[in-house]
């Protein structure tokens, strides 16, 4: 027996899928999601407090696992590191079946409520997307390439959703000009650190973010990161 039969948030999720295109992730749609699971409305809200939202935040996560997969079937090492992050993006975008339910997800997303639960999914794809490619940062740059990452991530969904062209062709030359846009960062700093004059005026600010660690160092945290204390 799948884990989607007996897991009652995926036999939430499933049941809603179909109602979202036309009533979005909404007290509705989980309300059918129930009727047409069979789930115990007890255990539905068990399982999604939040209703809808939950399922919305669910389906997002399915998409990221149905990424990875798809990653771990792909033969990336001839490709540049950047075709590889580019790659990894498309690959998310690729597993969605029906844009109107990512279009209703960014409707929600966007909610001041709900905000902060669109960024941490969007920061999770990001987070997942290099760990996949094989990140071993363990300072600010565990951050900063998640970061960047997510506004990359981001201005492709929206773009994408807007793109009727054959096979998507637009969205991945987008996809492209913006990861190339990043690496034109990444090459500013390495052209910054390399100057004898640029490098001393950084040298504060890079001491500074020097004592900053990637939470992978520190496992038993709370909190996405940890400063380390200077040692004389």
């Amino acid at each position: 027996m799948t884990k989607a039969a007996t897991d009652p948030r995926l036999k939430l999720l499933d049941a809603a899928l179909p109602h979202v295109p036309f009533d979005g992730w909404s007290e509705v749609t989980f309300k059918a999601a129930i009727d047409e699971s069979g789930v115990d409305p007890t255990v539905a809200r068990a399982v999604c407090p939040r209703g809808a939202v939950d399922l919305a935040v669910a389906y997002h996560r399915q998409g990221d696992a149905a990424m990875l997969a798809a990653l771990k079937s792909e033969n990336l090492e001839d490709l540049r590191f950047r075709d590889r992050v580019a790659r990894a993006v498309r690959l998310r975008l690729e597993q969605v079946q029906d844009k109107e339910l990512v279009r209703r997800g960014t409707t929600l997303f966007a909610l001041p409520q709900y905000a902060p639960d669109g960024a941490k999914l969007i920061w999770e794809t990001c987070d997942a997307i290099w760990n996949a490619l094989g990140d071993t940062s363990e300072d600010v740059n565990w951050y900063t390439k998640r970061a960047t990452l997510g506004g990359v991530y981001s201005s492709t969904v929206l773009y994408w959703l807007g793109d009727d062209s054959e096979g998507h062709m637009r969205t991945w030359a987008f996809l492209d000009r913006r990861v190339d846009n990043v690496m034109q960062i990444e090459k500013l700093k390495a052209q910054v650190n390399q100057s004898p004059t640029l490098s001393k005026l950084m040298a504060g600010p890079n001491w500074l973010l020097s004592h900053i660690k990637a939470p992978s160092r520190f496992p038993k945290g709370d909190l996405p990161g940890s400063w380390t204390a200077p040692r004389d």
